[in-house]
């Protein structure tokens, strides 16, 4: 019995794909137990969120609900977003306008995108994706990177776009919040994100 043997189908395809990978092919792959997205032909697969990131997560969706759905928009989590013709990531979280079922959220529908640091993401996070989501002209980056070593403190750094390239808006630590007056007004407190 090899490696592939025990993984489910979609994720022997992986393993057995020969040259670049198309957006057909990405989405062939239907669910798997990683997560997945696709960049430039090439996979990025990271491990599903841990229970702390999940948490965060989940509680970043709650404090934001409240003031997104009377403008018109939708909190979505992990929900695949075409930056690109061939370049699909899947952010923690969007807020995006548009309809109410969707499978891929098209970039020019997404007002802001938030990614969660994990140990084994957190520099594609701060410099990889923050460019792509730049080159898609998303004009709110939301960056959440928690203190990995306990769970227990987390900063906020909200990006705004400028012409190609994001600035960094406002920071938040634990102890405070970050109040957004755009794309929509928002109070997010810090440690409400933590769910101690």
């Amino acid at each position: 019995m090899s490696a592939c043997d025990t993984l489910p189908m979609s994720e022997e395809t992986l393993l057995d794909h020969p040259g670049p990978w198309t957006e057909e092919d990405y989405f062939a792959l239907g669910e798997t137990n990683s997560r997945i997205e696709l960049v430039d032909g090439s996979l990025w697969v990271t491990p599903s969120a841990n229970g702390p990131h999940q948490d965060i997560s989940g509680q970043l969706r709650e404090a934001l609900r409240p003031t997104a759905r009377p403008a018109g928009l939708r909190v979505r989590q992990d929900l695949d977003v075409r930056l690109a013709p061939g370049r699909i990531l899947r952010p923690d979280l969007i807020v995006t306008r548009g309809p109410r079922v969707i499978t891929v959220a098209e970039a020019s529908d997404v007002l802001l995108v938030s990614e969660i640091t994990s140990p084994g993401n957190a520099a594609t996070d701060r410099l990889l994706k923050k460019e792509l989501y730049a080159a898609a002209k998303i004009e709110w980056y939301l960056l959440i990177e928690p203190d990995m070593a306990d769970y227990e403190s987390l900063t906020l750094r909200l990006f705004r776009l400028d012409g190609d390239k994001y600035l960094e808006d406002a920071v938040a630590t634990s102890g405070t919040s970050l109040i957004l007056t755009e794309p929509f007004p928002a109070t997010i407190d810090v440690d409400n994100l933590l769910d101690l």
